[in-house]
């Protein structure tokens, strides 16, 4: 049976860190703790949130965090409010570098965003850390079951509203080539 790493302080000095070694963490957040980043995330409730992983130096400067994300998530539905729980089960890497080492990127660059490379700071708040991938991997638009699945109708009284399919960019096209064949 593996060993289970000892509970640390979710605020890591690096400095205070073995430069040499991985230091293992494993939190389970406490009900306060959930209640500010469910808050924090607009999230209706938050349970069973775990964040598990070592912090390692990689090279003479650097540090990257990797850890599982577990955690129960309720948040509102977009069409009806009603709560909608997702389970989140989500491996987790940061890389901390010097400033000089950060990934740059210009207006005119195709280069897309690292968002698991930040600048190394003095310390690192491990539920900082869980509540930023928490937001990443929660859905963006989420819906309840019972919500209306497909597209809804609108218009103003006496006009004949138009549907999602009506609004495709071909739609009117093929609706005048369905008049002009013999057939349509």
């Amino acid at each position: 049976m593996p060993e289970t790493p000892p509970s640390l302080p979710s605020l890591l000095v690096l400095d205070r860190l073995d430069s040499h070694r991985p230091t293992k963490f494993d939190l389970a957040a406490s009900a306060q703790e959930m209640a500010r980043i469910a808050k924090d995330l607009g999230l209706l409730g938050l349970a069973k949130l775990r964040f598990a992983g070592e912090i390692a130096p990689k090279g003479a400067q650097s540090w990257q965090v990797r850890a599982t994300l577990g955690a129960t998530a309720t948040q509102a539905c977009v069409v009806t409010l009603a709560p909608v729980k997702t389970r989140i089960d989500q491996q987790v890497t940061r890389r901390y570098v010097p400033e000089a080492q950060m990934p740059t990127t210009s207006p005119d660059s195709e280069t897309e965003l690292d968002d698991e490379t930040d600048p190394i700071p003095d310390q690192i708040d491990l539920w900082d850390v869980a509540a930023e991938a928490l937001a990443l991997a929660l859905p963006d638009y989420p819906k309840a079951t019972e919500a209306p699945q497909d597209g809804q109708v609108f218009g103003p009284k006496g006009v004949a509203p138009m549907t999602d399919e009506e609004a495709r960019p071909f739609a009117a096209l093929a609706a005048l080539k369905s008049k002009m064949t013999p057939d349509g």
